[in-house]
């Protein structure tokens, strides 16, 4: 057989065993020719049932209503070939998408025998695609559509490529705007200046991600706290192709945060004052019934010393010692807020006008005193004595401050704060008049100005301050409903603030002292106080006045005295006695005795509620003159 015979037969063969592609013969008119087992199995035709029919079969309705096929082959003869993508349909109806190929066939002469059609069955891969093409726009839609989160891709360089409604959102550009740019516009100046676009870039390369918070600017200029995330994006062959970045603005939750963190530290610290506040209270009050005792049996015993004894100088020496313990146990109390206040209806501007005399002693000619108080403030309901130490005290810190002069300013403001400052200034809504002091000095840095109103804290020289003076401001504002503020800066002098609750009415007069009663007579006296020290003491005071004197070291043993007692006038008990207080046994007293007179001696201000807490009081550390006017303004009252 010629080899061209054979070559010819088996090329017939392998065409018509290729299963995969359909390769068939057409005539110059579009007929079928030939068919291989591929086109069988694509299309689903037999060759005796396809044979001599026109290929247009393939075509779906609406192509064969175009004229679609015959300009296929008129494609293929214009430009030698024809290729494309489409639906085609099988022997069922069904339709496959097909890669068609039509070539024309010429003999040697270049006369037209037919042409040749291979057509390959792409239905899956084009599902595939199809599947792709539709995740990815739906991860675009999804990525397009997120809000909360700005989204974008940057090239190698760092210039913006893609642009997500959460990005426009949060930094105000519209794609156009922004699309192009480097992402450093949305930087500080500062932090460009700085170099830190490019580091971040550096570091998501080398690191594989970068992340951090940081101040960010709009477009507006505006600038948010900001969470960002950015990841180098690379190819298969792991070739940079630029960077994904996220971005959210946690503006709110930072200041959220911020606020918490704040309440937090304001609670710590008000019950770490609290606690302080009633640790120092309990000492102090131990204290005054020591310095009572103290005080008490060294006026007896100079009492009893002949005039020009030379002991009288060293009684008298403890005498000023223990009178100066007295003053820094009350203002211990005072910053416990336990001292006792005699409230009074007063004028701010009065009271400062009054102490002009003191200012100007106490400062020095180095001092510039500026005083600025309107008379037309309204008045306040105060203990003159206490507020008139704590705005001496507040002086004195400034001229401290100042050691080589400059000007202490006094002034008074009537504010109203509104329930939008109130949170600020740790303050009630309401009225009130702010009494500042402000210096020229050295100022605070933020460790000491959140120390300053502790007690016992002191910046000044041994010896030069028990570090109390603001602390007792503090209790006393507090006492008041009002609030102690400081403001200082290194360098930058100090501004203390009191507030002070408007009360309202016109501002008292002083009023007049109670005429003194006669003391001498002798009265029988029941004294009650579970320290034998101060009970002693007391009762020595009493019998040196001339007073008969029971005593009792218990409220339990105080009532059964007065049960056996054939005559009583007065009662003169500690408050804060085990088993039963002071004010328990002033009650158990007016059940059984409403008419007889009781004295209530104590260091404390803040006693139960209720009629006993309107007992006559004396206040603890007192002298003999003291407890002797405090009988006869009780008697007195009697009458």
């Amino acid at each position: 057989m010629p080899r061209e015979q054979i070559d010819a037969s088996s090329f017939r063969l392998l065409v018509e065993g290729v299963r995969d592609y359909a390769i068939y013969m057409l005539d110059p008119q579009g007929r079928v020719v030939s068919w291989n087992r591929g086109a069988e199995r694509i299309k689903g035709y037999e060759a005796g049932e396809i044979i001599g029919s026109h290929f247009s079969r393939f075509y779906r309705e609406e192509d064969r209503a175009e004229g679609l096929p015959a300009r296929t082959l008129a494609t293929a003869l214009a430009e030698g070939r024809f290729e494309a993508e489409a639906w085609r349909v099988r022997k069922d109806g069904t339709r496959f998408w097909a890669h068609v190929v039509i070539d024309p066939i010429r003999d040697a002469s270049g006369t037209l025998r037919g042409f040749a059609k291979i057509t390959r069955d792409l239905t899956e891969r084009r599902a595939t695609e199809e599947a792709l093409r539709r995740s990815q726009e739906e991860f675009r839609l999804l990525v397009e559509s997120v809000t909360d989160y700005g989204i974008c891709k940057l090239d190698p360089e760092g210039r913006v490529t893609t642009w997500n409604a959460g990005a426009r959102r949060i930094k105000g550009y519209e794609p156009g705007e922004i699309l192009g740019r480097h992402f450093s516009t949305f930087y500080t100046e500062e932090d460009r200046a700085a170099g830190e676009p490019q580091r971040a870039l550096e570091t998501a390369v080398r690191e594989g991600r970068f992340e951090k918070e940081a101040w960010r600017v709009r477009k507006d200029g505006t600038r948010f706290w900001a969470s960002i995330v950015i990841d180098p994006v690379r190819d298969a062959d792991g070739t940079l192709l630029g960077f994904a970045k996220v971005t959210r603005d946690i503006t709110e939750r930072r200041e959220a945060q911020r606020e918490l963190e704040r309440a937090r530290e304001a609670l710590f610290q008000s019950q770490k004052m609290e606690a302080i506040g009633q640790l120092t209270g309990g000492v102090a009050h131990d204290f005054n019934n020591l310095l009572t005792a103290v005080i008490g049996s060294l006026e007896l015993v100079r009492k009893r010393l002949p005039a020009g004894d030379r002991n009288l100088a060293l009684i008298d020496n403890a005498m000023q010692a223990a009178r100066r313990g007295g003053a820094l146990t009350q203002r211990m109390l005072a910053f416990a807020r336990r001292q006792q206040l005699d409230p009074e209806l007063a004028s701010v501007a009065a009271l400062v006008d009054g102490m002009k005399s003191l200012f100007d002693h106490t400062l020095g000619p180095a001092i510039v005193l500026d005083i600025d108080c309107p008379a037309t403030l309204s008045p306040v309901r105060v203990d003159t004595n206490q507020v008139e130490m704590a705005l001496l005290n507040l002086v004195v810190n400034a001229r401290d401050a100042m050691p080589r002069g400059g000007v202490v300013a006094v002034s008074a403001r009537e504010i109203v704060v509104t329930a939008a400052m109130a949170a600020s200034l740790s303050l009630g809504e309401g009225r009130y008049v702010r009494l500042q002091v402000k210096d020229q000095g050295h100022g605070m840095d933020a460790a000491t100005l959140a120390r300053a109103t502790e007690p016992f804290f002191t910046t000044k020289g041994v010896g030069k301050g028990t570090g109390l003076g603001l602390s007792m401001v503090h209790g006393l504002a507090e006492q008041l409903g009002g609030r102690l503020q400081l403001e200082s800066r290194e360098g930058q002098g100090t501004t203390a603030s009191l507030w002070i609750p408007v009360a309202g009415g016109e501002a008292e007069a002083p009023a007049a002292p109670v005429p003194a009663t006669d003391a001498a007579r002798s009265l029988a006296i029941l004294a009650v106080d579970d320290d034998a020290l101060i009970l002693v003491n007391t009762a020595a005071m009493l019998e040196d006045l001339g007073h008969e004197v029971t005593i009792a070291y218990s409220g339990r043993e105080a009532l059964a005295a007065l049960a056996s007692m054939p005559h009583v006038d007065l009662v003169v008990t500690d408050h804060a006695m085990p088993g039963m207080t002071g004010t328990q046994l002033v009650e158990a007293i007016r059940r059984t005795h409403p008419a007889l007179p009781v004295l209530l001696a104590t260091g404390y201000a803040e006693l139960p509620n209720g009629e006993s807490t309107k007992v006559p009081r004396l206040n603890k550390p007192f002298l003999q003159a003291h407890l002797a006017r405090a009988i006869a303004d009780v008697m007195q009252a009697q009458r």
